[in-house]
């Protein structure tokens, strides 16, 4: 359910897409300080101490029992990098998801066997989503994983083939031997399932690092003026923008900066003329016809305790043309935006939402997009704040055709 804004200073509300990253903005007059003064208020205060602290806990996922486990990271990350994966045995997760790109390619519309209809997002932090996919088709990260294995369009090597793959491979069989401990089987289905949770365990390892917001963020909390003092001043406009009068966070609160759920960003989602994508809408029906969800068999947590989300979830018509909000975290690295890659730089993403079109918004649901008008420094000191939601030395992660070790 989208969060209100309340309170007779509402001027305006909007939505604004990052990445398919839709930054709320909530106008609210009358409780922000003058953009040029930097010391903030109580309550601005308290709204950025809640963006931390970072990073949150790790659990394991109880739906994947080998969640966490050393074995299946080490299967998974030499089955992300694997092309055999594909029908053409030319595509792998890694094509579309490229480490030194930030895990994705810098294309609007990602390329597998063909293109697709979509941008690939970057992987970092899906261990904290609650739904998986633009359109949250998938309700875990390993169901999520199988997607791609499942489209023609991409991979499309399907339960069989990638089955035959594990068990007439030495080193696959190994691994798998090794993750689940026991022998690839009889039954397809259930290896390709756990070739997604093997991928899962790996991917559940990309979290990113401290931020120079999180530097400052501690420092106010903990009353340390000189850690205060170092963070720029234009980013501490952006951020009392982001907090304060724009007030963002009513899509991008917590540590991950989003509230896991979906919106419409106001931006086109005709894929082609005539056709259209419907995001969310199409999402939650693939979500239900899918025998990969926590109702499933192949859930491994019996007592079924993350699944009351997929059992209660609801389609409305006012989830046309709604995309998931992702997280911010490292989003300067992540270049082209929106869910198909419309705008090229973040600068873009700010100027389109402070000038939005209205009348492109569909009328379904309520509608939260207003028109910013933001000036060309607010503009610029936004922009500033959101860089420094990035790692100052992101990682690369290393390629490598095995990291099964004992396996021969």
């Amino acid at each position: 359910m989208t969060p209100r804004c309340s309170g007779a200073s509402v001027a305006a509300r909007l939505v604004v897409g990052l990445s398919g990253l839709s930054i709320a903005f909530c106008l609210v007059s009358g409780i922000a300080a003058p953009a040029s003064a930097l010391d903030f208020t109580a309550e601005e205060r308290r709204r950025i101490l809640r963006h931390g602290p970072w990073p949150p806990p790790l659990r394991p996922d109880p739906s994947n029992r080998v969640s966490s486990k050393p074995a299946a990271i080490a299967f998974g990350r030499s089955l992300f990098f694997d092309p055999r994966l594909s029908v053409s045995g030319t595509v792998s997760c890694a094509t579309c998801h490229q480490p030194d790109r930030a895990w994705t390619d810098g294309l609007p519309r990602s390329r597998g066997q063909r293109a697709v209809d979509r941008n690939a997002p970057g992987l970092f932090n899906l261990r904290f989503n609650r739904w998986f996919g633009w359109d949250g088709a998938q309700d875990t990260l390993w169901a999520q994983n199988l997607r791609p294995l499942l489209d023609g369009r991409e991979m499309g090597l399907g339960p069989g083939g990638a089955a035959r793959l594990v068990r007439s491979d030495r080193q696959l069989s190994c691994g798998y031997r090794r993750a689940f401990g026991a022998a690839p089987g009889t039954d397809d289905e259930r290896i390709f399932v756990d070739l997604g949770k093997a991928l899962a365990a790996f991917l559940e390892t990309q979290v990113t690092a401290r931020t120079p917001f999180d530097d400052f963020r501690d420092a106010l909390a903990g009353g340390d003026a000189a850690g205060q003092a170092r963070y720029p001043a234009a980013a501490k406009r952006g951020l009392r923008l982001f907090v304060g009068r724009g007030n963002c966070a009513l899509c991008h609160f917590g540590p991950t900066f989003t509230n896991g759920e979906f919106a419409d960003a106001g931006v086109p989602h005709f894929v082609d003329p005539g056709r259209v994508d419907p995001g969310r809408h199409g999402g939650i029906r693939k979500l239900r016809r899918s025998p990969y969800t926590l109702l499933g068999r192949f859930n491994d947590d019996a007592q079924r305790s993350t699944a009351a989300k997929t059992r209660y979830v609801r389609l409305r018509q006012s989830n046309f043309g709604e995309f998931r909000v992702p997280g911010l975290r490292n989003v300067a690295l992540t270049a082209p935006y929106m869910h198909a890659g419309s705008l090229g730089t973040l600068a873009d993403v700010v100027r389109h939402y402070s000038t939005i079109d209205e009348e492109r918004l569909h009328a379904g649901g309520e509608r939260i997009l207003r028109r910013l008008d933001l000036s060309a420094r607010e503009q610029a000191d936004l922009v500033a704040f959101l860089e420094t939601l990035t790692e100052r030395k992101p990682r690369r992660e290393a390629v490598k055709k095995s990291e099964n070790g004992a396996c021969r």
